[in-house]
């Protein structure tokens, strides 16, 4: 009985809000910090009026630390491994992994290891695509790599260096966030999907701008 009552979506916290997207009942925390990113609230939700005039502290803080996680992961990168990073962010909020098998925290590492790892090996002369352990992460694995591969064809030797240096951290960040924040087992995917504006990326990739990619709220 108990677990009946918990939030379907992060299954920790009780189910206490009625959320006509979703048409169930989720947790006050979800509603506010899933909003517009995973949950597509219609526009009379009133939740989501009531957010637009009175955000509230807890979402302020939310978003506050959410932006300071990932500046944090992002420390010390060039230009173009800013850019490499946003483009395995925007390729992670856009992949649709297949039914009954969700994209967790622990596939992104290993997916990212598996990709760094074949990147160094060939940085040293050696040709061998290292693979994950995990069917899902596979997954994950066969469409990012064509991805990566072509940015690093094109950029040639340093750009497999920086496709290997930002893979590492998106390993780290994906295995260090749910201890962190005690977010579960998507607490990295989550985090990226509060933060990471996908349509105001996507733009970006159309237009003529070639400044360094900025954290993009929405």
């Amino acid at each position: 009985m108990g677990d009946s009552m918990l939030c379907p979506l992060c299954g920790q916290r009780k189910a206490r809000r009625a959320c006509p997207a979703l048409r169930e009942q989720i947790c006050a925390v979800c509603c506010g910090t899933k909003r517009l990113t995973e949950i597509r609230c219609p526009s009379d939700c009133t939740y989501l009026a009531t957010a637009r005039e009175h955000p509230p502290a807890v979402a302020v803080r939310q978003q506050q630390r959410d932006v300071a996680a990932l500046v944090g992961y992002m420390r010390d990168f060039s230009e173009r491994q800013s850019q490499l990073f946003f483009l395995i962010a925007t390729f992670l909020l856009r992949y649709e992994p297949p039914e009954l098998h969700p994209l967790v925290d622990e596939d992104v590492a290993e997916a990212s290891a598996a990709i760094a790892a074949t990147f160094e090996t060939a940085s040293r002369g050696v040709i061998y695509e290292h693979r994950p352990n995990s069917l899902s992460a596979e997954r994950l694995t066969s469409e990012l790599r064509p991805l990566l591969a072509k940015v690093s064809d094109q950029g040639g030797e340093s750009a497999r260096r920086d496709s290997a240096v930002v893979l590492r951290r998106v390993e780290a960040a994906a295995r260090e966030a749910g201890r962190s924040a005690g977010g579960g087992r998507r607490a990295f995917i989550d985090l990226l999907g509060r933060v990471v504006n996908v349509r105001a990326l996507e733009n970006r990739e159309t237009s003529s701008d070639d400044s360094a990619p900025r954290l993009i709220i929405p």
